[in-house]
């Protein structure tokens, strides 16, 4: 069962000593206050594409599945006002709907998140956000930026065996790939797996081979272990807050 295991978060901690504001992210119910501040207008597009491409003619390599999804996946930097963290992020659709895990955000500054795209030194913002979960650790949100690349979402979970391939920013290594195979499900809706991931990686994309989003990279069973013992929450945990079609 889930609460029988150890589950070490993988964000990236540094120390920052930025001035503390008063507005915080990592509440699943966010203030009035809190909603505010975060959304600063835009369209509300919460349209999504769930993809069923399963069948051997549609699969990709790894090769083919970075090229086509690398610029889809971003860097994530938050601040509490005295220490900085790093993590990682992903599109899914073209109007700068992205997905994240919970506890990169959680207890950090709003306005003082930065997003940075692959291959672009710009940095965007949060404008919104639609809904975040403890529970599952994914928050669902919007940044200030349009005509992403993204990737649909995947129609059905994977099975134990199938291959599956990561995209995130271990230790700050911007848009690093590995690959490995769903090793077992451990509850509802969390995967062990064993594609490489580390710090920094928490809130990256999880990908089939049918270049489908599956999972949000999010961290390890056992800190320290020399076992490859990584998890990943279900894509499906997000699917009841957008609109799928």
């Amino acid at each position: 069962m889930l609460t029988s295991l150890c589950i070490v978060s993988c964000a990236h901690k540094s120390g920052h000593n930025r001035p503390q504001t008063a507005s915080h992210f990592g509440n699943s119910e966010m203030s009035d206050t809190q909603q505010s501040n975060v959304t600063r207008g835009g369209q509300r597009n919460l349209n999504v594409t769930v993809s069923n491409n399963r069948g051997d003619k549609n699969k990709l390599d790894g090769s083919k599945i970075f090229a086509k999804y690398n610029t889809a996946v971003f860097m994530v930097f938050t601040s509490d006002g005295y220490n900085g963290y790093q993590g990682s992020g992903f599109f899914i659709n073209s109007d700068g709907l992205a997905v994240s895990n919970y506890h990169v955000f959680h207890g950090t500054n709003i306005g003082a998140e930065q997003i940075k795209l692959a291959n672009s030194d710009e940095a965007y913002k949060v404008t919104e956000v639609i809904h975040s979960s403890e529970d599952e650790d994914f928050i669902l949100f919007r940044v200030n930026v349009s005509n992403t690349n993204f990737i649909p979402l995947a129609k059905y979970k994977p099975q134990v065996g199938e291959k599956v391939y990561a995209i995130g920013s271990p230790r700050g290594l911007e848009n690093t790939f590995s690959s490995g195979e769903v090793s077992q499900w451990r509850d509802k809706n969390l995967m062990q797996i064993s594609a490489l991931i580390d710090h920094g990686s928490s809130g990256g994309a999880l990908i089939n081979e049918y270049g489908e989003v599956v999972g949000i990279t999010s961290g390890s069973f056992a800190d320290g272990s020399q076992a490859n013992l990584n998890y990943a929450w279900s894509i499906d945990a997000i699917k009841s807050y957008i609109n799928c079609k």
